[in-house]
């Protein structure tokens, strides 16, 4: 669909609405397209008033009226310079503006997106819809349409002015003007080309770095630092190759202008000079001739580059307008109100499928009575996470109901369902900022007190005193100078803060250390009491004490029941993977 967009001539319904986005500002709008107006003429007045002085001071030796003429000629001088000063000050202002609101936009659309967006979606591809994409729509405000409006009134303007002068002259120049337009389309058609290339390759190259840089890890445990250089050179190659096709095209088409350029003026000297000798022109006219050609030529020049600029604008706007448009959203219909949840969990005949063919969740039915403990365990791909991502609504089922406290999900405001439950995911992601701005993500609402109480009650705030500047300390992206203990239980604090009334700890503890694991153990013991709660676990010895232990095979329920129950059945799944996890053990610690 993008593509068929980026083929078409002009797209005025797209170029509309890029235009619409400047509708908050539409005072600063009129003002640049007044000073773009008013512009145009001011422009023409200085060659005229050459012609004028030349003509009818210089040749008549009146100097008292040249000295007048030339202040009305630097009065002049300074408006047109004040008044391009301000169209583009201002045009430059209404663009940040424009993209400021833009950005904020996209963003928090983004936000709102279904997470299967971002499974599907490379990070670096947004990151380019976001920034660079954002960025080039800029130029359609402060490169493009308003001076665009300048460069044809000044094109109008100085052909009126120039046939007023001396209809003769102007003739000549506009016998070279057709190769002028020619070169100018021709341009104007390849570098929209190369810079289509130019953005596609961009693209290319922010999904692939943002890719490598965020698993370094693997790139290096693997050895595989000079495959992915390969195949970084062969984008990098492409890139540079799309920016020199740009490049080319405007090194060739410059110095193509400026023949033509050349060539008006040849004639004009020419064919003018014996038309002044002949009394047929004025001398006057003959000199300010060159100037009128300059300011003709110069703005086609640039029209065609200007005119690529906007191209690229709407190319850019087209994207980003396809972000915005996407209705991957989680429709947020709910009307039930709800302060507090006993935190009762239901799911009834729940169907799910990520990709709406493979079924993960099979007709799946169970009960989580409020207060209680549930331990989910099962091998790879059995639907244990799915499980969780259904019932934080970060996807959407296609049968059944889960229900909380007996109330359908989708009932339920989206922000309060997911508030009044707290995630500890295996892989913790932490921002950039200190340890305190990570557990409270900068919730204004939260006070130090709280998080000092909820870092004691599990014991991690030794951990976290123990840090160069405590709670103060800064963490690097995504946590790399913290070990994997310490991560965990910031993120463990992060979720006991907002004081839940449902916990759901996916395998939590799988990748600590022993010491913390008893930590955080002491701590999951403590509060599954005053809440329900929900534990992926992968360690079996962990979940001993829960309330229930539902055991998954391939989105389907195998078996249910508290640890003594299921270890009854000699034949069981559970009892199967307990044994064979409790050698391991032994083997391991002997």
């Amino acid at each position: 669909m993008a593509q068929e967009k980026e083929k078409k001539k002009f797209d005025m319904g797209l170029f509309a609405r890029i235009v619409s986005l400047a509708a908050p500002y539409k005072k600063l709008f009129v003002m640049t397209i007044v000073l773009a107006v008013t512009l145009a003429p001011v422009s023409m007045l200085r060659p005229f008033l050459i012609s004028v002085m030349v003509d009818d001071y210089i040749m008549f030796n009146d100097m008292p009226g040249l000295y007048k003429m030339a202040v009305v000629f630097f009065i002049v001088v300074c408006c047109a310079v004040t008044l391009r000063y301000l169209m583009i000050y201002y045009s430059s202002l209404l663009g940040q503006y424009v993209i400021r609101d833009l950005r904020k936009n996209v963003f928090n659309h983004i936000t709102s997106l279904r997470l299967r967006y971002f499974d599907q979606t490379p990070i670096g591809r947004v990151t380019t819809r976001t920034i660079n994409d954002v960025e080039t729509i800029n130029t359609v405000f402060t490169q493009g349409l308003i001076t665009m409006v300048a460069d044809l009134l000044g094109i109008f303007a100085v052909i009126g002015i120039m046939f007023f002068t001396s209809w003769k002259l102007t003739l000549l120049v506009l016998a070279v003007f057709p190769l002028l337009i020619i070169a100018a389309y021709i341009f104007k058609e390849k570098v929209k080309v190369a810079f289509e290339k130019v953005r596609k390759e961009l693209s290319n190259m922010n999904a692939f770095l943002q890719e490598r840089i965020t698993g370094m890890n693997i790139i290096q445990i693997f050895n595989a630092e000079d495959q992915e250089m390969k195949k970084f050179q062969k984008i990098n190659r492409e890139y540079t190759q799309a920016n020199l096709d740009a490049i080319t095209y405007y090194a060739t088409f410059f110095p193509v202008v400026e023949i033509i350029n050349y060539l008006a003026l040849a004639i004009l000297v020419y064919l003018g000079a014996n038309y002044v000798i002949q009394d047929q022109v004025s001398l006057g006219a003959l000199i300010a001739f060159p100037w009128y050609i300059n300011l003709l030529f110069s703005p086609v020049r640039m029209l065609a580059d200007k005119f690529n600029t906007l191209q690229m604008g709407m190319v850019a706007g087209d994207r980003v307008f396809l972000e915005l448009d996407r209705k991957e959203i989680i429709a947020d219909n709910g009307y039930n109100d709800v302060k507090r949840l006993d935190g009762k969990v239901e799911f009834k005949n729940v169907k799910f499928s990520y990709d709406g063919e493979n079924e993960i969740l099979k007709n799946l039915s169970f009960v989580l009575e409020a207060k209680k403990t549930l331990a989910i365990v099962g091998s790879t791909g059995s639907g244990k996470t799915t499980i969780i991502n259904v019932l934080a609504r970060f996807y959407e089922i296609q049968e059944g109901q889960v229900l909380i406290d007996d109330m359908d999900i989708k009932t339920m405001k989206l922000d309060q369902v997911r508030s009044k439950m707290a995630v500890v995911l295996q892989d913790v992601f932490l921002f950039q900022g200190s340890v305190f701005e990570n557990i409270t993500l900068k919730d204004k609402s939260i006070e130090k007190e709280a998080v000092l109480k909820a870092a004691e009650s599990i014991g991690a705030d030794k951990y976290i005193d123990a840090l160069p500047e405590g709670y103060d300390y800064e963490i690097m992206e995504r946590g790399a100078n913290l070990s994997m203990g310490q991560r965990q239980l910031i993120s463990f604090v992060r979720a006991l803060v907002m004081n839940p009334d449902i916990l759901i700890l996916d395998e939590a503890t799988s990748s600590i250390d022993t010491e913390t694991e008893e930590v955080i153990q002491y701590a999951i013991e403590k509060l599954i009491s005053k809440r329900s709660s929900i534990i992926i676990a992968h360690r079996l010895s962990t979940i001993r004490n829960a309330d229930y232990i539902m055991v998954m095979d391939k989105g389907e329920i195998l078996e249910f029941g508290n640890h003594n129950e299921l270890m009854e059945d000699p034949d069981g799944k559970y009892r199967e993977l307990y044994d064979m996890q409790f050698a391991v053990e032994e083997i391991v610690s002997a």
